[in-house]
């Protein structure tokens, strides 16, 4: 799935130029906590941040303040004073996976989208979190099931199938590898809204036929007992 799809799409902008108040007032009034800045050309120059801001702000712990010794102290800053140089940023066609992994690797919590025209808007992390809820079908009430299978094409196509034909509509698959032994992998199955006695006689059946750890419903995570 790509960032184009997920992007908050209606972006505020700040120039270089602006004060630092503007910034300010602006995430407040939106409840945002990140603004791309841009040129009068619409080239993306920057980044400011509700963390940049609280960087600059005086502390009424500390003597003095990051503004000192600029002009009028914190009144006289400029978004150029505070903001990110050259963020960095990503494309429409960026996968949203890949969007995720630089947010998490830099420790940052938004990126401009940009194509050849210019800014066309920013994936944050709560894009990001909209993106996860949604192909998980969570918002919609589903129930995930949890297993540990052999690393083998026919291990999860069997399992597949099985939940298949007990007419169960499969809303999202992830495998991975991680804290398993080689030869093996994790498998997460989110079914569509689930009624609980099929979740119940799913889950008798789930335990005797497969390596079955556990599965959320309704919000409540039930470890399987061996």
């Amino acid at each position: 799935m790509l960032v184009g799809d997920w992007m908050t799409e209606e972006v505020l902008t700040l120039m270089p130029g602006a004060p630092i108040i503007d910034a300010m007032e602006m995430m407040r009034d939106a409840g945002i906590r990140q603004i791309p800045v841009t040129e009068a050309s619409g080239l993306v120059v920057g980044i400011v941040s509700d963390r940049d801001v609280r960087d600059a702000m005086p502390s009424k712990f500390l003597p003095g303040d990051n503004a000192a010794g600029k002009g009028d102290g914190l009144m006289g800053l400029k978004i150029k004073d505070i903001m990110t140089h050259d963020p960095y940023i990503v494309s429409p066609d960026t996968c949203m996976e890949v969007a995720a992994e630089i947010l998490l690797e830099k420790k940052i919590g938004g990126l401009p989208v940009v194509d050849e025209f210019g800014l066309v808007g920013i994936v944050t992390e709560v894009d990001i979190y909209r993106f996860l809820t949604t192909v998980t079908a969570v918002s919609k009430g589903s129930s995930q099931f949890a297993f540990v299978l052999e690393d083998t094409a026919s291990a999860l196509e069997d399992l597949l199938s099985d939940m298949w034909a007990r007419g169960l509509r499969l809303s999202t698959v992830f495998t991975s590898y991680e804290g398993v032994e080689q030869g093996s992998r994790r498998v997460f199955i989110w079914v569509q809204k689930l009624d609980d006695d099929i979740v119940e006689s799913l889950v008798v059946h789930l335990k005797k036929t497969y390596n079955f750890k556990y599965h959320v419903h309704r919000g409540e995570t039930y470890k399987n007992e061996f």
